[in-house]
């Protein structure tokens, strides 16, 4: 469909806790951003979304404030989301000459009924012709290409900023799923804690993060690899340097880690047997920014005595299967949580 030069086409994006991705069919990924807006309190309009809203955090005056709208997975603040939402849907309109485009978003799995009809509302109000949702662990296996409308059965692990989710797929439907909320930003907070207490040094969550991305993992490393981190002296108040090994934010991380793994296993042990049998063959698949923890896919193969694999690109598995899903949203209607058409 043509309307004044521009063009209809569909959009899925994958609404995190940590970061928002945008992808435009034909196009692939054009928008990821950090999942924070910066939001005027006297007029209650959006005045920043994304990277420099993120960049507000902490530093705002009274009038303005920077919010992450979703917390642990779940949608807190309905209103900062749906300005979110629309901001960043008229953006890549407006960038890519889109008019009325189909989209699929990919959800929490924890979503209510109010949240989901809030998400709708929201992307029709953007501007968007039909709305479909989809939930994140569903768009993740599909994004790793796991045939999931197949009679077989699949498990994805989704280690995202606020929720770790573990779901076993068969047949189009999620059988059976786990929704814990320790995922990133908790091995972040870890992180913050061991190095308040150990070094007697405070650190913000955005220096956790990159400490966690340069020397995080799961079991010890060959060699055990040092990082300078720089923080504020809880003593004498005054910025100091320290050393931090991969072996102390293994320690870190330890007990955050140990409950990701048993989620794991819970589910498992919850998996009928058919479908037990046919992951034991195919194995675990990880996604989401947690998979790339390394040594994360060794101790599970070991707690688990199954094969576990890291899907290609796993910061990517949930906008791309919102993409896959709406390429062929017949053959995949079934694995919507819902649909919405303009009328």
């Amino acid at each position: 469909m043509k309307l004044f030069g521009l063009k209809s086409k569909d959009i899925g994006i994958d609404l995190g806790t940590a970061n928002t991705l945008v992808t435009l069919r034909g196009k692939g990924i054009v928008l990821k951003e950090p999942s924070v807006v910066a939001i005027s309190n006297k007029t209650g309009e959006i005045l920043a979304t994304g990277h420099e809203a993120k960049e507000m955090l902490g530093r705002t005056p009274e009038d303005i404030r920077a919010v992450r709208p979703l917390k642990d997975g779940v949608i807190a603040d309905f209103t900062a989301t749906q300005l979110m939402l629309k901001n960043l849907i008229s953006k890549v309109c407006q960038r890519y000459g889109v008019v009325r485009p189909r989209v699929v978003v990919g959800v929490p799995s924890g979503i209510t009924e109010v949240e989901e009809r809030a998400v709708e509302e929201s992307v029709l109000q953007a501007g968007a012709r039909e709305v479909y949702l989809i939930e994140e662990p569903m768009a993740a296996a599909i994004g790793a290409n796991l045939d999931v409308a197949e009679p077989s059965g699949s498990i994805i692990v989704d280690i995202g900023g606020g929720t770790t989710e573990v779901a076993v797929i068969s047949l189009g439907g999620i059988v059976v799923s786990t929704s814990l909320r320790v995922a990133g930003d908790e091995l972040d907070e870890d992180i913050v804690n061991y190095v308040k207490k150990e070094f007697n040094l405070a650190i913000g969550e955005t220096t956790a993060e990159e400490i966690k991305i340069a020397v995080g993992c799961a079991t010890p490393l060959m060699t055990d690899t040092p990082i300078i981190i720089r923080g504020r002296d809880l003593s004498t108040g005054l910025p100091q340097n320290v050393e931090i090994t991969s072996s102390q934010v293994m320690e870190a991380m330890s007990e955050s880690i140990n409950d990701i793994v048993e989620s794991v296993k819970q589910t498992l042990e919850k998996t009928p047997p058919e479908l037990a049998s046919d992951i034991m063959e195919k194995g675990i698949v990880l996604a989401g920014g947690g998979a790339l923890i390394q040594n994360l896919d060794k101790l599970l193969s070991h707690k688990t005595g199954m094969p576990v694999y890291i899907a290609e690109n796993p910061l990517d598995c949930v906008v791309k299967g919102t993409e896959k899903t709406i390429e062929d949203l017949e053959r995949l209607k079934s694995v919507l949580v819902n649909s919405r058409r303009r009328r």
